[in-house]
């Protein structure tokens, strides 16, 4: 029979060690912690979570998911064991605020830096467009593509609904910018059926300055004024208008940077075609492709051949902007996290 009459002493355990031995166990929680709970009790607006705390911890709906929640139970179910983020130190009831949302959005980051690091495209829906482009969303992210990256002759409010190849432009978390193209997607995709010293035909679609951009089969190629003719040209409107059909050739393929180079003064038989009889140009520009593939390829192997007519290539780096010219946006590109 149990001696119900036992002290302290006897027994060798106080209140006071039970007390300290309930506080070793205890676990301590902070705000950014990710911790495992059990869900215990769904309400209307949120849920109660077993985390191990003395007190439940409480989900509010909009912080169960990256995406819309019309309802807790889209997302949880009785008794259910996950991870959820603390949000919010104890408030004075004792009690933690969780959310699953933000691990969701860490991982998000996390696959969208890997995507860009692999340089991969991933397609997307565009939801909505405002002046400044298109918003699709990658990961749960909200995406956006400025409009000069949208390639496309339709108006931006008619892309809500369709879905796009895109390229990163720009993953910065810690900005909460999340920033694609279009244009260099479909440059890109383009790329893979076009090969330097290839002669393509395009329309002149604008001209600046520095030289006639030129639609090739719906991507955009930069023809420079260095590279129209061996004779000095004031300005490219001197030698094109825009909707003018052309005969151009590939001199430089940069798929990181979206851009296509093209040349005429490379298919010119004599200097100053382009500008004195830009037809014989074009009937022959096939047969200076070859002369100019020739070259090329002698100069790889190291062989040096005589230039007739023509100086030998170099494609422009410095001075020719991408043919996908990239607006700075600074100011009207969303957060890519909806706060």
């Amino acid at each position: 029979m149990v001696n119900q009459n036992l002290t302290a002493t006897e027994i060798g355990f106080t209140h006071e060690d039970f007390a300290a031995l309930l506080d070793k166990y205890d676990y301590h929680f902070s705000p950014g912690d990710i911790v495992p709970g059990t869900v215990f009790s769904i309400e209307p607006r949120g849920a109660l979570i077993d985390i191990g705390a003395k007190t439940a911890a409480y989900i509010p709906i909009q912080e169960m998911s990256i995406n819309r929640v019309d309802a807790p139970e889209e997302v949880l179910q009785s008794n259910e064991t996950r991870e959820f983020f603390i949000l919010t130190d104890e408030n004075e009831d004792g009690q933690l605020t969780l959310s699953i949302r933000r691990i969701e959005y860490m991982r998000a980051w996390e696959r969208v830096r890997q995507l860009q690091a692999e340089d991969a495209t991933v397609r997307s829906g565009v939801f909505a467009t405002n002046r400044g482009g298109a918003l699709v969303r990658i990961e749960g992210l909200r995406g956006f593509i400025p409009g000069s990256h949208i390639s496309t002759r339709k108006p931006k409010e008619d892309l809500v609904g369709e879905e796009l190849p895109l390229k990163f432009l720009e993953v910065d978390e810690e900005r909460n910018r999340l920033v694609l193209s279009h244009r260099r997607a479909l440059v890109e995709r383009k790329m893979n059926r076009l090969e330097v010293g290839e002669v393509v035909i395009g329309t002149v679609r604008g001209i600046k300055p520095y030289g006639a951009f030129i639609d090739i089969g719906g991507v955009s190629g930069l023809l420079h004024i260095s590279e129209i003719s061996h004779e000095h040209i004031d300005t490219p409107h001197s030698v094109f208008n825009v909707n003018d059909e052309v005969k151009v050739m590939i001199i430089d393929l940069d798929a990181e940077r979206g851009r296509i180079s093209l040349s005429t003064k490379q298919l010119e038989p004599e200097p100053g075609d382009m500008i004195k009889n830009r037809d014989l140009v074009y009937d022959k520009a096939e047969e200076m492709a070859a002369k100019y593939r020739e070259q090329m390829l002698a100069k790889q192997q190291g062989i040096t051949l005589p230039v007739e007519g023509a100086e030998e290539v170099s494609a422009v780096e410095e001075e020719i902007p991408a043919a996908t010219e990239t607006e700075e946006l600074v100011e009207e590109i969303p957060a890519a996290i909806e706060e």
